[in-house]
């Protein structure tokens, strides 16, 4: 019914409609919305490690990564310094992760970092609005 473009069609939809919230999203919504990406991103990476498309599987890895260092850099140290210290290491240990599982192939190192970032997410969206910190 359509033709070949539309995969690229698509994406490109994707992609504007993602920028477009992340243009008027809050902070709060913008750290959701890097939970999702990056956890987009090791499910199109665990699809090509298991198609063997090396290509795609290092390209979204290395996206991933780059997002959880973003996590990782938003860091509040100065208000909940033991909560910032512990992800941080966290985050740094899911990256490690990552770069072992794109080395090894690793389907259960992708599944691990998904599981931990899906349980932070989990904790973050349920944070009561009132309790939110805009800025």
């Amino acid at each position: 019914m359509y033709g070949p473009g539309m995969n690229r069609a698509v994406n490109q939809y994707r992609q504007s409609g993602a920028l477009a919230e992340a243009q008027v999203a809050d902070p709060y919504r913008l750290i959701q919305m890097l939970f999702e990406g990056a956890l987009e991103r090791i499910a199109v990476a665990r699809g090509a490690m298991q198609q063997g498309n090396v290509a795609l599987k290092g390209e979204k890895i290395g996206k991933a990564i780059d997002i959880v260092e973003s996590l990782r850099a938003v860091l509040d140290h100065k208000h909940n310094a033991e909560l910032a210290g512990n992800l941080d290491a966290l985050y740094e240990y899911m990256s490690r992760r990552m770069l072992e599982a794109n080395a090894q192939n690793d389907t259960a190192a992708l599944d691990e970092v998904a599981r931990l970032l899906r349980e932070i997410k989990a904790g973050w969206d349920e944070i009561p609005a009132e309790q939110r910190r805009v800025g």
